[in-house]
């Protein structure tokens, strides 16, 4: 009794089909290494105006002047600690200064001063955003603060500004620091949101602390939601755990990624101050 014959005619159509999705595929990979950083940022590039109102008096525009001769904006907000303290506020990847306002102006309410400024890209200021050009916007800042206001600093990252708060940290160590909705590489962020994708091939804007977290030593609050869809909390966690230094660990319940200050609340700005005065 003689068995089947294969059907040998199927192997060169499952063949075609094959090599079809893998050109497709490659065709996805080489289009999101050539567009990345639109997936990874994304500024609101308009010039944000000056508020305006008796509740933000003393609230300035400061213009900045980068290593590499790109003009920032910002603002300063002088407070009324004495001696006085700046939050150095470096936000997220999207938006500009003008949608934290409501942010800020809590935290100006504890006394603190606020320096918040819109990287390349954002808000007015020039040029367009890249790992690099972040850490030079950020040393900008901290020099312009050096020359121009007394009193302690305290870097204030905000996600993707986290990275460049730990960056300056090394390079200009503060008084303290705190970190929120915070991740120790941006790679471990990449691989989650595109877990079909090579990214750690790809990515040109790694924001990897690793090498970083060891050589810092102020005071840190660490801040993560623990419904954080974007940057997990067992990430934050990791950052938190690597810090040499004296810190403190605060989740904020039922808080996503972008939502701490309003979740928290009361609690979240005491917590800020409580932890500033240690």
């Amino acid at each position: 009794m003689q068995g089947k014959t294969p059907d040998t005619t199927l192997w060169p159509w499952l063949w075609r089909i094959a090599r079809s999705v893998l050109a497709v595929y490659l065709l996805v990979v080489v289009l999101v290494y050539l567009i990345q950083r639109r997936l990874q940022y994304f500024p609101d590039p308009s010039p944000v105006p000056l508020p305006r109102g008796e509740k933000y008096k003393g609230l300035e525009e400061v213009q900045l002047t980068t290593a590499d001769g790109l003009r920032l904006s910002a603002w300063h907000w002088p407070g009324a600690k004495a001696p006085p303290e700046t939050l150095v506020i470096f936000h997220g990847n999207g938006g500009h200064r003008g949608h934290r306002l409501e942010w800020i102006e809590d935290l100006h309410g504890l006394g603190f001063g606020i320096f918040i400024l819109d990287y390349r890209g954002y808000g007015g200021s020039e040029g367009a955003p890249s790992e690099e050009g972040l850490y030079r916007d950020g040393e900008a800042a901290v020099l312009w603060l050096e020359e121009h206001v007394a009193g302690k600093r305290i870097y204030f990252g905000e996600s993707l500004g986290c990275a460049v708060a730990v960056e300056l940290a090394v390079r200009h160590p503060p008084a303290a620091l705190v970190l929120q909705s915070s991740f120790v590489a941006a790679v471990d962020v990449a691989r989650q949101a595109y877990p079909f994708l090579p990214v750690r091939l790809l990515m040109k804007d790694r924001y990897d602390l690793r090498g970083r977290l060891a050589r810092i030593s102020p005071p840190a609050l660490v801040i993560h939601g623990d419904r954080d869809q974007i940057v997990p909390m067992a990430m934050g966690k990791e950052l938190f755990d690597a810090l040499p230094g004296p810190k403190e660990w605060y989740v904020v319940h039922g808080a996503d990624h972008n939502d701490l200050p309003w979740v928290g609340g009361r609690e979240y700005l005491q917590k800020i101050a409580a932890a500033m005065k240690n």
